[in-house]
Order: C-alpha cells, then structure tokens, then sequence
C-alpha cells in the first residue's frame, strides 16, 4: 500500500465482502418500471399529438399562402389589409370587393401580414378546405 491510499475497513464498503455477510436480494422494480413506462408513454403521446396538430395547422397555413399567391391579383395589396378569395371561371382571384357586394364564388377571407404570409381569417360556409387542395385527414 503506498503512502496516499488510506486503508479501507471492510466494515464500511457499500456490499458485503464476506460469505457470513447477509445475503443481497435485488428490490422488485416491476411497479418502478411500469408506472415510468405509462407516464413516458402518456407524455410522448401528448407531444406526437401536439406536433401533429402543429403540422397540419402548417401544412393548412402553406396550402392557403399557395393558393393565394397562385390567384389572379390585379392590384399590390397592403400589409394589413383584409382581402378576399374568389373563384370566378375556376381561377381564383383577390379582390377588395366582400362577399356582401359581390355575387361570385366567395372562398375565404385573407389578411396580409407583416412577414408577407396570407392570414386565414374566414372560410366561406359551403368549402371545404381539404377538397379545394385535394387532402385527407388520413394523408397526416
């Protein structure tokens, strides 16, 4: 033993180091590992649904962003201004005219943010957004 090891008494280590020593029976960790299992499960669970959600929200944001920069837009329209979604001859076109004032196909309502992206601020009563962009529920 050289100088800086301190002696160690057998007394005193974590586990038994003699054959009289009590014998080690491991605890039952069945309950422990369940109840980790069901909570981390529940959790996670928890978040895929939350990021799901997320991605569809994304992927509907996306499509209406698409389909409004895709419309016939005869004018520069002004960030923070609500617009309007038509479908007129099956093109869709922006208009400042409300749906109140004007008899063609009313699609949704949009505004123009700041970062250039189209809010979604109403959708027409009679559409359905998934047939407009060809989705399914089940495609997420």
């Amino acid at each position: 033993m050289t100088e800086l090891q301190a002696p160690t008494s057998r007394a005193f280590l974590p586990y038994p180091v003699s054959t009289l020593s009590p014998p080690i029976i491991p605890n039952d960790l069945t309950s422990f590992k369940t109840r980790g299992i069901s909570e981390v499960e529940r959790e996670l669970q928890q978040k895929l649904k939350e990021i799901r959600e997320l991605y569809i929200q994304t992927i509907d944001h996306f499509n209406w962003n698409k389909l409004v920069y895709e419309a016939d837009i005869q004018f520069e329209p002004i960030v923070g201004q609500t617009y309007y979604l038509y479908e007129i001859n099956r093109r869709n076109l922006l208009s400042m005219i409300s749906p109140e004032e004007w008899s063609h196909k009313y699609l949704a309502t949009v505004r123009l943010n700041v970062d250039r992206q189209w809010l979604l601020v109403a959708v027409a009563d009679n559409v359905d957004p998934k047939a407009i962009f060809g989705t399914k529920e089940e495609d997420f």
